[in-house]
């Protein structure tokens, strides 16, 4: 753990500046609007440990696979988000001597995150080795309301000379990834053009031919009043810039405002983005910089008015929870069904930036409840716009008459995922997809989802499950062999419970969708036979035999579902076995060691219970929560909330709260020492799920809102809204009772502890609990 951050209720603040926090910060501090990304790099050079890192969403590049043995089947490349042009750039010089906080003493140092405005601030005064004191303030935002635009205000004081201060604001495409397989670059340039006071650079991704365009504009003031100046124009092979010297006194600001554009040819052709973005850049310097800001932090207000959640009385809960809240929303807007949300969003390179299962798992929920419900539904439509590419996968891998695999990690469909056992193996993959579509239909109920695109998919994720059982003669039970779970510290295991689970619920729920369409619409059900040639009879029989056949591994003597074949085979102990300091085992220990251990990396078994709890009675999730939470070392961001969200369910309150926290500052406490790498986006929906479904209980059921409500002994209360069924409802939740009020829209149909209450627009309950 790394706790260096001040506790603030909507700000990330670091005071001081620790050269080995910088590469931390650098994806603390990240900025995104959905469309563009960035880590929090310093605008001047700095030759220190850091990560450059700007990201333009769905531009990516197919990394060559670069593996010891090759495999039938292996991916043939791993997807990467490409680090591009980095347009962020302001050099500083006084009186030549250049600003680099790698080589100068920093007395005061403050950068200062605002969550609530999504403003980047940093104050800095500095000593050169001349002696010369400068002050350097900066502020920068990518505008939530214009997703192509970006600003900067950059001000630089001498303290205690007279003297000339040059800037070079630049763009500089000579980039490349630090994950790269083979060392290589990723752009080529297309063109380029240098003008006074702007500059502007069109690059190429290799393979995928992707044009990015960045361009930028600035101007200078001098004591608020705007200075002209004739610049150096610097145009090197993959470097634009101006260079300006701009002589001030002791104690006059010189402030430089840069306004950029960044466009990708996703957007706009080809042949029009270079004119696109000038036009998008004189704009945005036409509208100034206090109006853009202005106009971007009303747009956040408005999401924070449908996604925040307020705490009372527990300071570091209120800010962890709003860190996690505040990179869901840069991350993933919903506007565009291409897009999806990588484990890092915008906030480093690891993983790739590509689609994981944890989209379905994780995000998807707070999604449904916090945003307008095509932001969902686009969601779902990505991988029904990738159901033929799951059908391909499947087809490489063996499988026949439309089976669908969906790929691990994936930007456009195909699997693209390094590691065998994962490409493979983590196949359960497949029925977070499937479930996903349940849980949306069952929020929601549009149940005309599965007509028009639902069905097709459940198809697909079906036949592939009815292929990759097998019958064994010796259980006389369909099984799934050589398969990895949730849990990647277990390799090629023998019936995985958490997959043979989702697996033949899979099966049933795409039963229930065939009866349903062919029911409620005729004539589409009719267009899905003839596109998938499902035999109507023929194939659900057989998921039947599946579902009432399939094996699953279990200990009666405990009560427990089993993790997999063989696992009592091992020495069961509890993590608080693990010396401290071989913790995190991912880092401490050999890989043949963590196979043979006992210890899980993230919720395996648990993540059934609790995708499945209606299934289940309190005692057996207690009794499987009790046997694997102690052997969880919790070394994957997505396994603490599930745990904290069965602890609630079963009373362990005090549990529930110290597994909320580990996920809610995940990031900002640096738990498994690795935020220099980026940040947990996708498991940040978990720590919404942690309070919404686990304190206040959130389910829905029979279509109806249910909440059985309960609260941190250290929270006085806490509250959210939330959108269902066309209506959005305020909640606030005390030590004592339970206040729910429609705000707008539609009826609502809410329960609390079981009693039903329908609340029409502006009408309250208020329930003891």
């Amino acid at each position: 753990m790394n706790k260096y951050l001040k506790l603030d209720e909507w700000k990330l603040i670091e005071e001081g500046f620790n050269p080995e926090n910088q590469r931390g910060s650098e994806s603390l501090f990240s900025l995104g609007n959905g469309r563009i990304g960035q880590r929090a790099n310093f605008e001047e050079k700095y030759s220190g440990n850091s990560l450059q890192g700007n990201y333009v969403a769905g531009v990516y590049y197919p990394d060559k696979t670069r593996v010891g043995w090759w495999k039938n089947g292996y991916p043939e490349y791993f997807a990467k988000v490409l680090n591009a042009p980095n347009w962020v750039g302001i050099n500083v010089w006084a009186d030549n001597e250049e600003v680099d906080l790698a080589h100068v003493k920093v007395d005061k140092f403050t950068r200062i995150l605002n969550m609530r405005t999504g403003l980047l601030e940093r104050h800095t005064e500095i000593t050169l080795k001349s002696g010369k004191q400068l002050r350097i303030v900066s502020k920068r935002f990518l505008s939530m309301h214009a997703q192509d635009i970006a600003a900067i205000k950059y001000s630089v004081t001498p303290l205690n000379f007279n003297g000339l201060i040059t800037f070079l604001p630049f763009i500089d495409a000579d980039i490349k990834n630090e994950d790269s397989n083979y060392d290589e670059k990723f752009w080529n340039i297309v063109e380029k053009q240098v003008l006074k006071n702007q500059a502007f650079i069109t690059t190429e991704t290799k393979k995928t031919l992707f044009h990015v365009c960045n361009g930028m504009i600035y101007n200078i003031t001098k004591n608020h009043v705007t200075t002209d100046f004739e610049p150096e124009l610097i145009v090197e092979e993959k470097f634009v810039a101006n260079k300006i010297g701009v002589h001030a006194n002791a104690n006059e600001e010189l402030v430089l405002y840069k306004y950029a554009s960044v466009v990708s040819s996703r957007n706009i052709e080809k042949q029009d983005l270079l004119a696109y973005t000038k036009e998008r850049v004189l704009w945005a310097a036409k509208t100034g910089f206090e109006i853009l800001l202005n106009d971007h932090i009303a747009a956040w207000e408005a999401k924070w008015r449908e996604s925040d959640i307020v705490i009372e009385g527990d300071i570091e809960a209120q800010q962890g929870i709003r860190f996690n809240i505040f990179q869901l929303n840069q991350t993933y807007t919903g506007d565009d069904p291409t897009l999806n949300i990588g484990p890092k969003g915008f906030t480093g390179e690891k993983y790739g930036g590509s689609t994981y299962w944890d989209t379905e798992a994780y995000c998807l929920p707070f999604y449904l409840s916090t945003a307008d419900p095509h932001v969902a539904r686009n969601l779902l439509k990505y991988r029904y716009n990738h159901l033929e590419k799951a059908i391909e996968n499947a087809e490489k891998l063996g499988f026949k008459n439309g089976a669908a695999l969906y790929p691990m990690v994936t930007m456009n469909g195909e699997e693209c995922h390094n590691e065998w056992e994962i490409t493979f193996e983590e196949i359960h993959r497949n029925g977070a997809i499937a479930y996903a579509i349940y849980n949306y239909i069952n929020y929601t109920d549009d149940k005309d989802y599965l007509a028009e695109f639902g069905l097709e998919v459940l198809i697909g994720i079906s036949r592939f499950w009815a292929q990759r059982v097998n019958y064994s003669e010796d259980k006389k039970k369909y099984v799934m062999l050589g398969v990895t779970g949730p849990n990647e510290y277990e390799n090629n295991v023998n019936n995985n419970w958490y997959t043979n689970k989702i697996a033949t619920w899979t099966l049933k729920y795409t039963q229930e969708a065939v009866a349903f369409v062919k029911k409620n619409h005729p004539a589409r059900f009719n267009e899905i036979l003839q596109k998938t040639k499902l035999q109507e009879y023929a194939e659900p029989s057989r998921w039947t035999d599946i579902i009432n056949n399939m094996y699953f591994p279990a200990d009666e003597k405990r009560g427990v579902f089993l993790q997999q074949d063989g696992f009592l085979d091992k020495e069961i102990q509890s993590t608080d076995f693990i010396p401290a300091d071989e913790k995190p085992i991912n880092q401490n220990w050999s890989w043949d060691r963590i196979l043979r251990s006992c210890y899980i990396k993230q919720a395996d078994v648990l993540q059934g219970v609790y995708f499945f709890e209606y299934e289940y009675d309190s005692e057996t999730i207690r009794k499987n929560f009790d046997f694997y939470e102690p052997i969880t070392v919790h070394e994957s961001s997505l396994s603490p909330c599930i745990y904290s969200v069965v602890a609630s369910k079963i009373g362990n309150h005090k549990k529930a709260y110290e597994l909320y926290l580990r996920t809610a500052r995940l990031d900002l406490d640096d738990y498994n020492d690795e935020v220099y790498q980026g940040c947990h986006i996708t498991s940040m929906a978990g720590t919404w799920l942690s309070i919404v479904e686990g304190f206040a209980g959130k389910r829905v059921k029979d279509g109806r809102l249910h909440f059985n409500p309960g609260i941190p002994r250290k929270w006085l209360s806490y509250s959210f809204a939330i959108r269902f069924r066309g209506s959005l409802l305020s909640i606030k939740i005390t030590r004592k009772e339970m206040h729910i009020e429609n705000l707008n829209g539609k009826i609502a149909q809410v329960a609390i502890n079981g009693k039903n209450f329908d609340l029409d627009i502006k009408q309250t309950v208020t329930v003891e609990i």
